[in-house]
């Protein structure tokens, strides 16, 4: 019987906690990150669809920019500044620069940057 109990094999208290502190963390950050993430999704899909609709792209620029505020109200989604979207006509071709960071609050004093970049065109009829 001694043999029996001196063969058995599996895993400690010690090592069972350390890996569900390390899935804590790992689910912890992934839930926090999730939200920047999905509002950069809004605000691209937004920006995409502006882009691709021949009525909106006809339009002046401050209406377009107009039109791009109110569908980034309605998603509740906002950019940190205004000036994180840029759009700008450079010889008869739209261009939409979207480049902007956000913070987010991890753990006590650490916190996480998240970048995006992107950049859309689209040709003035």
């Amino acid at each position: 019987m001694n043999a029996m109990i001196t063969r058995q094999k599996g895993a400690t208290l010690l090592g069972t906690l350390i890996v569900l502190m390390v899935a804590g963390v790992f689910f912890t950050v992934g839930f926090k990150l999730y939200t920047p993430y999905w509002e950069h999704l809004t605000i691209k899909s937004i920006i995409e669809t502006t882009s691709q609709d021949p009525d909106q792209i006809s339009l002046r620029l401050p209406e377009m920019r107009r039109n791009i505020d109110r569908k980034l109200h309605i998603n509740q989604v906002t950019l940190p500044e205004r000036d994180d979207l840029k759009i700008e006509v450079i010889e008869g071709v739209i261009h939409f620069d979207l480049k902007y960071e956000r913070r987010v609050p991890m753990f006590y004093n650490v916190d996480a940057v998240v970048k995006f970049e992107e950049h859309f065109e689209a040709i003035k009829p």
